[in-house]
């Protein structure tokens, strides 16, 4: 308990401690102390800023409209997939969680290609058809689509999950009472999933406000302002003005904070029970002649998700110069070659990068990996006291932005140089907290799947408690154990927000290197470099499969 108390502390509440700190001083108190008093100062510069009242209703605008429009997308896929007779629902239910395989930065970047003013492909095709309308993804409206549309995903794992699991009968009691089919969707299927829908429109709402790489993408050459990027600027300034951004940092804490307390007040008190002892099958409605009408939306979203932007991303990274005059010029192969990634494999800080993003994802993962198994089998498995303590420590970063952990990572080890800062290490330590939560309810939920009385059996039998976890708990759980440490590496290998503020030009990892690409306006590669990270990602995903499955089967 003491142990895993002090890394809790180590990792999560003292830079969260500092950070505050330096919000409330001129100085950081990490390198100079307490040198000055404690003052409201920077909050007040902060919301006395137009500047900062601006991004803030950028943020609160694209977000929740992002959001509004994911709750409708993933709950029309999930109901599509779980609940009807659409055909092609395998392929349906592939596609509308594809948009996850690609990192948010390079999914901004993606769209970038399709909907630019000026050089977009769909803009390009919209000439040569002679239509005056033109897409503009450099704006608010843009944002707020590719919002929708990235995010759409987490809701829809939410909601199908809770619709595939809901006993048909009570919707089959709604019709006999005379209920039509849409009246009894609209008051009992949807009410019964409530919960569903409000974890993933809470869960794509904090993720779409802590975000930093589609808002810098497509919103700072329309020069808009999102607190995320306003972040980024006061650190980049010279002077680079810390204490503000630790006060705009807190400031995304209160509001993501106030979303996850909002999501536990309203299903408080409330019983969603859909599945009892009895068994059942899970009913699917007779759409007859309609089935292939959403079998279009659904299509028509896989395309325009999903095949539009990887479409984009592969013709930007093959085309030699990204301008295309004509829509036949785009399909001349005169006009494509490799020279981008043969550019990439010539450069030292591309392979730099690849070699520090591979050690961070492997370093984060058995490090957070360990660490959660450690933290899930002392919450779930052990009468300890304070272990509940631990578990609110553990699972608190679920309302911290990953921009927030960098910049708190900042202030808390920046006085540390020989120790942690200009290392790797720094970097994987702040993705671990970053994402404790996600890899700590993985391996609880694998916990809950083991029955006690196989622990009690064994020390009957005369094992310690140590020889106990080896020989059971740890065999049992590790497909979990794997899917939490793979969940661990995908996840950071493809961030952007916690390494923002920590890497070094020795230390640089491909998601600040894809960013430098792109603001330095090098559209080929950043293209091709993009392809070169979505490709790592999915070969990571099939290897995680395939251990997953042959550890499963022995």
């Amino acid at each position: 308990m003491a142990l895993l108390a002090l890394i809790l502390v180590a990792l999560v509440a003292y830079p969260m401690v500092m950070l505050v700190l330096g919000s409330l001083t001129s100085v950081n108190p990490a390198l100079e102390g307490f040198s000055s008093a404690l003052t409201l100062q920077n909050f007040s510069e902060v919301f006395g800023s137009s500047i900062v009242r601006a991004a803030a209703l950028n943020s609160i605008v694209a977000c929740g409209l992002g959001t509004f429009f994911a709750v409708i997308l993933g709950v029309s896929l999930a109901w599509i997939v779980a609940r009807t007779n659409t055909p092609g629902r395998g392929w349906v239910e592939m596609a509308a969680i594809m948009p996850l395989f690609l990192p948010p930065l390079v999914a901004a970047v993606a769209w970038s290609y399709v909907g630019s003013p000026t050089t977009g492909i769909v803009n390009v095709v919209f000439k040569h058809w002679g239509w005056s309308i033109r897409l503009n993804l450099y704006s608010q409206a843009g944002i707020i689509a590719v919002f929708a549309m990235y995010y759409a995903p987490y809701v829809y794992m939410f909601v199908v999950a809770a619709l595939k699991n809901m006993d048909p009968t009570l919707e089959e009691a709604a019709q006999m009472s005379g209920a039509g089919p849409v009246r009894t969707m609209l008051t009992v299927t949807f009410p019964l999933v409530a919960p569903a829908i409000l974890s993933g429109s809470l869960l794509a709402f904090i993720v779409m406000f802590g975000i930093y790489g589609i808002p810098a993408a497509l919103g700072t050459p329309a020069r808009l302002d999102f607190l995320t990027t306003y972040l980024f600027k006061l650190t980049s300034w010279t002077p680079p003005l810390f204490n503000t951004a630790a006060a705009v940092a807190l400031l995304l804490v209160f509001v993501t904070g106030i979303c996850v307390a909002l999501q536990h007040w309203a299903l408080a008190g409330k019983s969603f029970v859909t599945v009892s002892g009895k068994s059942f099958r899970p009913r699917q409605l007779d759409l007859g002649r309609w089935r292939w009408f959403t079998f279009a939306i659904a299509t028509l979203y896989a395309l325009i998700a999903v095949v539009l932007p990887c479409f984009g991303l592969l013709v930007a990274a093959f085309r030699k110069f990204l301008f295309i005059p004509t829509l036949p010029s785009l399909f001349e192969a005169r006009h494509y070659s490799t020279v981008h990634f043969e550019k990439l494999w010539a450069s030292p800080l591309v392979w730099r990068s690849f070699r520090n993003t591979l050690e961070v994802g492997f370093l984060s993962a058995f490090v957070g990996g360990l660490l959660a198994f450690a933290l899930a089998y002392t919450i779930n498995r052990t009468r300890l006291p304070f272990r509940r303590t631990l578990d609110i420590l553990a699972t608190s970063p679920v309302a911290v932005p990953g921009l927030v952990i960098g910049v708190a990572y900042l202030w808390a080890w920046i006085a540390f140089a020989g120790a942690l800062w200009g290392t790797t290490a720094i970097l994987a330590l702040a993705l671990v907290a970053r994402f404790l939560p996600d890899t700590l309810k993985v391996l609880s939920g694998s916990m809950g799947q083991i029955h006690p009385e196989l622990e009690e059996a064994s020390r009957v039998c005369g094992s310690g408690v140590l020889r106990t976890i080896g020989r059971i708990v740890v065999p049992l759980t590790a497909p979990g154990l794997i899917s939490a440490m793979s969940l661990l590496f995908i996840l950071s290998i493809r961030e952007l927000g916690s390494s923002l503020f920590l890497f070094t030009n020795s230390t640089i990892v491909m998601p600040v290197l894809l960013l430098d690409f792109y603001e330095g306006g090098d559209s080929g590669a950043t293209a091709a470099f993009s392809v070169l990270q979505a490709l790592i990602l999915l070969v990571v995903l099939g290897f995680a499969n395939v251990i997953s499955r042959a550890v499963a089967r022995r």
